[in-house]
């Protein structure tokens, strides 16, 4: 694949311009199993000299060892790459596996020190709202976001797993670049209310999780045999046991259609998932996850790939008929508060 030759695309009306495929790199820290630095640096490298600039971390990603372990990357191309962080899951110093959802002030601004301090950094690109803590009002949690961007802090704003009327009364407050929810072939309920929002307001998508989490390449079939104890996938019903078996049967389609690409199934996945900017009428710079070179280079040849309109008619059936909840704690969705 020759370098540099993925598109880009804006980040809403007020965002910055970065490739039309981002870089999701928790798991090089985290929730997959173990990683391998040497390797996950290089894929680093490699994204970036296919055009991939948008490199998506969270604080919560390891307990902060994500972010330190992306700093040299980001220092060495401070002006190529743009850093997107998250604040909101805090780790109760009681439980270091448990997550709580804190959108409070007080935490905002002790979130966005600490991820200063170990991003090296003097501001970050592009900083969200990781999840959703409905007891603080929205007006108020992207009000202190906005002090951030004029002390100069933070340059974006986004906002992740939020619900369409969360995205118009954060929009009222101060202009959000991104969404990020999740969204592929598996996960399409944004697409009735919080899509169309984004659309009239401006605002990037920007999905995580496109490949179904590896599901949807068919590198696991069922996470209880084949992902090891600490991979995160084994908590989600997705994809253990009988839920796992019936979502492994609707990867037929995409088979069908990879075949007719000479592509692998994460392409197709991708490919749908790059085309819905085209369906829905707005920015969308999906993020996926990889720890290795060779799958970077596979993901971002994606991005030259057009489906057909027979094809995506194939391919559309699939999320209405997946078994299991994204998450075991919906409490970490927007989809329950639509």
């Amino acid at each position: 694949m020759t370098d540099r030759t993925i598109p880009t695309a804006q980040l809403g009306d007020t965002g910055p311009a970065v490739g039309v495929q981002g870089l999701g790199c928790m798991g090089m820290s985290f929730a997959y199993g173990p990683a391998d630095a040497k390797e996950s640096r290089a894929t680093l490298e490699r994204a970036l000299e296919l055009g991939i600039t948008l490199y998506d971390t969270a604080d919560a990603y390891g307990a902060g060892e994500n972010e330190k372990f992306l700093s040299p990357f980001f220092q060495a191309h401070r002006d190529e790459v743009v850093i997107a962080t998250k604040f909101a899951l805090a780790i109760p110093p009681d439980d270091p596996t448990r997550r709580i959802i804190r959108n409070d002030p007080p935490y905002i601004r002790e979130a966005v020190e600490a991820s200063l301090k170990r991003l090296d950094v003097d501001v970050i690109d592009l900083y969200y709202m990781h999840r959703r803590d409905v007891n603080v009002p929205i007006e108020e949690t992207v009000g202190v976001m906005a002090e951030l961007v004029r002390e100069g802090k933070v340059k974006h704003l986004g906002l992740s797993e939020v619900t369409a009327g969360e995205l118009r009364a954060a929009q009222a407050v101060h202009p959000i670049a991104a969404v990020q929810s999740e969204w592929s072939l598996f996960s399409r309920d944004i697409e009735a209310q919080v899509v169309p929002a984004a659309r009239e307001l401006g605002v990037a998508l920007v999905p995580y999780s496109p490949l179904g989490r590896g599901f949807l390449t068919g590198s696991f079939t069922d996470a209880d045999k084949d992902l090891t104890a600490d991979d995160f996938r084994r908590q989600q019903p997705r994809f253990t046991g009988d839920n796992a078996t019936a979502n492994a049967a609707l990867l037929e389609p995409v088979r069908q259609v990879a075949e007719a690409h000479g592509a692998s199934l994460g392409q197709i996945a991708l490919a749908w998932v790059q085309q819905q900017s085209e369906v829905h009428g707005l920015p969308v710079v999906p993020i996926p996850g990889t720890r290795k070179p060779t799958r970077v280079e596979e993901n971002a040849a994606a991005t030259g790939l057009q489906l057909t309109k027979e094809e995506l008619e194939l391919l559309e059936p699939i999320a209405g008929q997946v078994a299991g909840d994204r998450y075991a704690d919906m409490r970490f969705s927007s989809a329950g508060r639509e």
